[in-house]
C-alpha cells in the first residue's frame, strides 16, 4: 500500500494520469483502478463536502423567489413573470393552431389529390413500368 500512499501524495492528477495509462496499455487494469477511485471515494464523489455543496445549491435555488423585502420589486417581478407564463401559453397555442391548420392543409391537398385521380395512385407513383 506503499504505492497508494504514494499516488495520494501526488494527488488527484497522479490517479487520472495511472487510470489513462492503464486504459491505454491493457483496459481492465484501468476500468478496476476507476472502480477503485469511485469505491475509495479518492475521486472526491462521496465526500461530505460534495453534499454539503450540493445542499447548499438546492437551499439557494428553493429561496431564489422569496421575498427581497423591497414590495415594489417583488410585485414587479411576479407581474413580469406572470405576464411571461402567459405570453409563453399564447405562444404554445398559436403553436398548435399553426401545426393544426398545416395538418388541415396537407390532409385537403391529399383529399383533393385523391379524389381527381378517383382513387387511383398517379401516374409516377405505385406503377409498374410495362414492358413490350
Amino acid at each position: 500500500m506503499e504505492f497508494v500512499q504514494t499516488l495520494d501524495d501526488y494527488g488527484k492528477p497522479a490517479w487520472i494520469t495511472l487510470m489513462v495509462v492503464s486504459f491505454i496499455v491493457f483496459w481492465p487494469i484501468g476500468l478496476g483502478i476507476l472502480a477503485y477511485l469511485i469505491w475509495s471515494g479518492r475521486m472526491g464523489c462521496r465526500s461530505s463536502n460534495w453534499k454539503n455543496r450540493a445542499e447548499k445549491k438546492w437551499n439557494r435555488a428553493r429561496t431564489a423567489f422569496h421575498s427581497t423585502g423591497n414590495t415594489a420589486f417583488d410585485d414587479y417581478r411576479e407581474e413580469t413573470l406572470k405576464r411571461l407564463e402567459d405570453e409563453a401559453q399564447e405562444f404554445h397555442t398559436y403553436l398548435d393552431r399553426l401545426r393544426a391548420a398545416r395538418d388541415k392543409a396537407e390532409f385537403d391537398q391529399f383529399m383533393s389529390e385523391h379524389t381527381t385521380n378517383g382513387g387511383k395512385p398517379d401516374n409516377n407513383e405505385g406503377t409498374v413500368p410495362q414492358t413490350s
